[in-house]
């Protein structure tokens, strides 16, 4: 279920379009709203993605950690399509579901390891305004991962800022894709947790 974006899709058009169009539909199925609505710019739509390209297929940080990283930022963020769309490509990529449906109340559950939850602890601390990562998470988390996977961290987490925010701000929401594949409904914090955080 979509509800209108704050700005009204534009056609996709050209030949470039055309190639988008068909892309989109074989990963996803169909053509999400946002790329409509970012089509109105398509430089900055042609970057963004050129970008997104280049973020997955940094390797220094294991994938499982990428995607919870991402997911938790973007939940923390509020961006639903974000959340949808990482969780679809869990799915896709076979990593484990039932973690990666978990991350939104990833505090309140008992399905990762110390190591998973102190890498969504970092994205969220990010993810805040301003950002709250401590010296202290820092350090226990370079001394097991390693400076390579710890730039990455931070530059995923902040890819995927970039990207909730903006989609956020043009009122571009969950397009369903996980229900889509059949995938459970994502788990929900209590609103004990929700309120704390």
């Amino acid at each position: 279920m979509t509800t209108a974006t704050r700005i009204p899709a534009a056609d996709i058009t050209g030949l470039y379009g055309a190639l988008v169009k068909i892309m989109t539909r074989k990963m996803l199925g169909r053509v999400p709203d946002s790329v409509g609505v970012m089509w109105h710019q398509p430089k900055a739509f042609k970057a963004l993605m050129g970008f997104g390209r280049k973020v997955d297929k940094w390797r220094a940080l294991s994938e499982p950690l990428a995607t919870y990283a991402t997911m938790a930022a973007v939940a923390c963020v509020g961006c639903g399509f974000c959340l949808d769309f990482a969780y679809f490509m869990a799915h896709s990529r076979h990593l484990d579901e039932a973690k990666a449906r978990e991350v939104p109340r990833w505090r309140e559950s008992d399905v990762f390891s110390v190591l998973e939850c102190q890498v969504m602890e970092y994205a969220e601390a990010m993810s805040q305004t301003p950002p709250t990562v401590t010296d202290e998470l820092s350090d226990v988390l370079l001394a097991q991962l390693g400076p390579a996977a710890m730039v990455e961290l931070a530059a995923r987490v902040g890819a995927a800022n970039l990207t909730a925010r903006a989609n956020i701000a043009l009122g571009i929401r969950s397009q369903e894709f996980s229900a889509a594949c059949g995938l459970a409904p994502l788990a929900r914090p209590s609103a004990d947790i929700a309120s704390a955080s």
